[in-house]
């Protein structure tokens, strides 16, 4: 063992030491690995421990999140996780993966479906394929279903993240992918609902830089540093719906998906508003 092994190792029993919880959690998810602990897309149990405790403080420390509803995730099985999207930069994803991991029981692990330039960013693609986050192609998703596997996807992709803050928790056009998918794999869906993102890190995008440097946005905000590299301690709420089950031929005209996913978006909006309607506040 390199020193490089040797001080994970001995991170990874301090993690242990510290928080015995997260180490039972981190055993008890079901993921299909090989001798050395890697599963085929490179997810490892000991890099997952040592970046929960971080994640478990933004969690529940930062964002102070509240979480309804966490008993409609089916405790095993493929289920598709389907949510709205925002706030810039994807802390919402990082937030439902912690619910399902830090709050449910027994714990998940959400296998996100990224963007296909996020990978292309130095660090990004070693660091998130070890912490179990896949590019988001409808291959890697069949796969992962396959294998009993929860798989969170936002199917407003960048259009969420992107759009102006005067349209937030306005759901924009969703991906079909999802539920062909869905039919292809008989796999329920269950749709949540994410409140606070919208107002973690209210920008305006620069297309012309987003263009320069090939990704789907820039944002720039009001005040130091002026890109959202740290969001604002916003109140998060997660609202996980009841799971929905949809039936029909994968290969259907696009016109019939397009109603079944116009359900599954009908579903996440309606739960954004009672969601907003019971908020108090922004921050509290």
């Amino acid at each position: 063992m390199g020193v490089r092994g040797w001080l994970k190792e001995r991170a990874v029993k301090a993690v242990e030491r510290r928080l015995p919880d997260l180490d039972a959690r981190s055993r008890a998810l079901t993921v299909r690995q090989n001798e050395y602990g890697f599963d085929p897309f490179g997810f490892h149990r000991d890099s997952l421990k040592l970046v929960v405790p971080i994640i478990r403080w933004l969690h529940r420390n930062y964002f102070r999140t509240e979480v309804h509803g966490i008993d409609n995730l089916p405790a095993a099985g493929r289920v598709l996780v389907i949510s709205n999207h925002s706030g810039q930069l994807p802390f919402d994803g990082l937030i439902i993966g912690a619910a399902m991991f830090l709050d449910g029981q027994p714990p998940r692990m959400a296998r996100s479906m990224i963007e296909r330039y996020v990978p292309t960013l130095p660090f990004v693609s070693f660091l998130l394929s070890r912490w179990g986050q896949i590019t988001g192609t409808p291959e890697n998703c069949r796969r992962l279903l396959n294998d009993e596997e929860a798989i969170l996807v936002f199917p407003e992709g960048a259009r969420g993240i992107s759009k102006p803050f005067a349209r937030r928790y306005q759901l924009q056009r969703f991906g079909l992918g999802f539920m062909h998918l869905a039919l292809q794999t008989n796999t329920p869906i269950v749709p949540v609902a994410v409140i606070g993102a919208e107002e973690q890190a209210p920008a305006v995008n620069v297309k012309p830089i987003a263009r320069l440097l090939g990704a789907p946005a820039f944002p720039v905000v009001p005040y130091p540093p002026f890109f959202p590299l740290m969001p604002l301690p916003v109140k998060y709420r997660v609202y996980f719906g009841e799971p929905m089950e949809f039936s029909g031929d994968p290969d259907d005209d696009e016109e019939v998906i397009e109603e079944k996913v116009r359900s599954v978006k009908n579903r996440i909006q309606s739960m954004i508003h009672l969601g907003l309607r019971g908020r108090r506040h922004v921050f509290w």
